[in-house]
């Protein structure tokens, strides 16, 4: 990753040991911040299991995920589309990733990329591209929303339930080691309630806060992990996968 020394958190910060998402709401608005703290737990828990050796960080923005794997990895390759009127200093590559990726077969041991599929409009060639640059036993970690509002327009583009993602991953020759859904019915209703009351005046953002915070608290408990987990089957917030390489 170019200019590392310079480099500083956004969306993910750590608090109290634990990956959260950012207060700054210039990073994450009031009303994402539930959804932020599942990826942040998610990319917490896995990259402990999985980062090793050389990393790809695949439509990687401002690496926000790198404090989490920087000690477990030997090298970090950052890849992502220039914008040209917010330069990314920290890009190795600068690259549409619609195409083929201008890097070599069998170069990375694991590779993330954190919601970003949903914005590629040629998803399986991402996919396949991919595959090709891990290296056998090779590590893939993404996750993907499904109940969630568009976002980052015009460049929002897919929805993907479980069976699309397990057979596009399988098609490309990698074993899905794990497809989980990430929060249910719970956490959807308080996403659309946080994200179309942030506009009363006054109480809008507190309110938000609040809701969010009560969700989070409740899905961690014994009888809210149960209901977001058995809604999550049909009303899925959003998955997450990791697969490996055959």
């Amino acid at each position: 990753m170019k200019n590392e020394e310079n480099w500083l958190p956004t969306k993910f910060v750590y608090r109290n040991g634990k990956l959260k998402a950012s207060r700054d709401k210039k990073e994450v608005t009031v009303s994402s911040r539930l959804a932020t703290n599942i990826t942040a737990e998610f990319y917490q828990k896995e990259l402990s299991n999985y980062a090793k050796g050389k990393l790809l960080d695949l439509g990687c923005g401002n690496v926000p995920l790198y404090a989490t794997y920087k000690d477990l990895v030997e090298d970090n390759f950052c890849v992502d589309w220039q914008d040209s009127m917010h330069l990314n200093k920290y890009l190795d590559l600068n690259a549409d990733l619609n195409k083929p990726l201008e890097l070599s077969d069998n170069e990375f041991d694991v590779i993330i990329t954190s919601s970003v599929l949903e914005h590629i409009r040629r998803p399986e060639l991402m996919m396949s591209e991919m595959a090709r640059v891990l290296k056998p036993k090779g590590v893939m970690l993404l996750n993907v929303p499904f109940y969630y509002c568009i976002h980052e327009e015009p460049h929002d583009y897919f929805r993907y339930t479980e069976f699309a993602l397990r057979s596009m991953t399988e098609e490309v020759g990698m074993k899905v080691l794990s497809l989980k859904a990430t929060g249910g019915a719970p956490e959807i209703i308080a996403d659309i309630f946080a994200k179309n009351l942030k506009v009363i005046p006054l109480i809008g953002k507190p309110l938000v806060r609040f809701i969010q915070w009560s969700t989070w608290v409740f899905v961690h408990t014994g009888m809210g992990r149960k209901i977001s987990n058995k809604t999550a089957k049909k009303f899925p917030l959003g998955y997450t996968v990791i697969a490996e390489k055959l």
